[in-house]
């Protein structure tokens, strides 16, 4: 397809994304159903054009200037084309007699000026870059956000079930997929690129699955055991699921609590695919849920993977710090699942706590508020679990933070807490 209805696509389907409330992953795939004279090859370029002006948004606001916030295809046109006059004058910004797109690509030249808005030079909204700079200062939060706002890698985590890392790295390479091993994660593999690894052979045979390297440390951190009874508190598609699992030998007990039915019904075939039969998904209500006080003090191991602002996982998925959220309610919403996983612990058994967030509010605040109403529960420093599972990650004590700048993981942070015997 042609270079200049290629850019019309990824306009129309920016526009779309921006003014609509579907995830961007979502949306996308809506646009390509509506739209199948697109092929594989002009789906990838639109989707790569969408995601970096995603990426990009308040740098482009910026440079089309407050008194007229640039179009879709604008913003589009920036990014393909250079910042070049021309473009600009094709794309028609703005749409006013006389105007002259070297106007706008000056202003474009001196958007790394130091004196710009914060939310320009992170290419972040206002109130997150705010709070990372009180978290970190602003020289390490410019680090961040530049990390944030490029793509992720690829990580693959192998299901243990089935095979070891160096088998599943020697048969993907024989399929054509080179993978290096990952820093931190003994259960990962990555390559810097995209691949369409879930039409290999070995994704089939349930080898591997896709899954953030971070990610995969916060099972590790809780190290469950073989015929454990085990609790994903907030398991959504079942990642973490299949992971703790895999962890346990497929033995025990596994339950996968969610309260959306849609995401527990993804993981049949995932489980299928990764031959486990050790999991038992159950829909839950709330929290509160009369199937979760059932479990009360039976649990050994509970991981809650609280719903969060998604900040973490910002390079991934550029559109969701332009969503609007309430803070205040989701921290409320945090606190309430820890407390009502707690109940679920016995005595000695051991809780994660973990979000995809990069902010205290969700994290640290969090756990210490959790501690100081709960004196039967104390702090295991991940320090300690990290050393005993010879993961070298350096510069860990009390709890994890993981950051994409320093780490090339997705943004996480995680809480190990044990409840003390009786």
């Amino acid at each position: 397809m042609k270079h200049d209805a290629l850019l019309k696509h990824a306009a129309a389907l920016l526009a779309s994304i921006l003014n609509g409330n579907s995830a961007a992953d979502k949306a996308m795939e809506r646009y390509f159903r509506e739209h199948r004279e697109l092929g594989v090859r002009d789906r990838g370029a639109v989707a790569e054009n969408v995601y970096a002006c995603l990426r990009r948004l308040a740098m482009l606001r910026h440079a089309a200037g407050n008194d007229a916030p640039a179009s879709a295809l604008v913003a589009v046109q920036l990014l393909t084309e250079g910042w070049s006059a021309r473009a600009l004058e094709q794309a028609g910004y703005p749409e006013r007699p006389g105007f002259e797109g070297r106007v706008l690509a000056e202003r474009a030249r001196t958007l790394n000026a130091p004196d710009l808005p914060l939310e320009v030079r992170t290419n972040l909204p206002a109130w997150l870059a705010e709070r990372l700079v009180a978290q970190l200062g602003e020289e390490e939060t410019l680090q961040l956000a530049a990390a944030l706002n490029r793509p992720a890698t690829l990580d693959l985590r192998v299901n243990t079930v089935k095979a070891d890392r160096a088998t599943v790295q020697a048969r993907l390479a024989e399929e054509g997929h080179a993978l290096e091993p990952t820093p931190y994660s003994p259960l990962g593999l990555r390559r810097a690129d995209r691949a369409p690894l879930f039409k290999s052979p070995s994704f089939q045979d349930g080898l591997f699955e896709i899954q953030d390297e971070g990610s995969q440390l916060l099972g590790l951190l809780l190290e469950p055991k073989r015929r454990e009874m085990v609790v994903d508190f907030c398991a959504g598609a079942g990642g973490k699921t299949l992971e703790l699992g895999a962890l346990m030998a497929n033995s025990g007990t596994l339950y996968a609590f969610d309260i959306m039915a849609k995401r527990l019904e993804k993981l049949k075939p995932r489980l299928a695919r990764a031959g486990l039969d050790n999991v038992r998904s159950v829909v839950i209500a709330h929290e509160r849920d009369e199937r979760v006080r059932r479990l009360a003090g039976k649990a050994d191991r509970v991981l809650v993977d609280a719903p969060c602002s998604g900040s973490g996982t910002v390079r991934r998925n550029p559109d969701i710090k332009w969503r609007p959220l309430n803070l205040e309610e989701i921290t409320a919403t945090q606190q309430r699942i820890l407390d009502a996983a707690a109940t679920l612990v016995k005595p000695g058994g051991r809780l994660v706590y973990a979000t995809c967030s990069l902010l205290r509010e969700e994290n640290e605040d969090i756990v210490n508020a959790f501690l100081a109403a709960h004196d039967n529960f104390h702090l295991v420093p991940v320090g300690e679990v990290l050393a005993r599972r010879n993961i070298p990650l350096p510069d860990m004590n009390e709890m994890l933070r993981l950051y994409p700048h320093r780490h090339n993981t997705d943004g996480f942070f995680a809480a190990v807490l044990e409840r003390k015997p009786l």
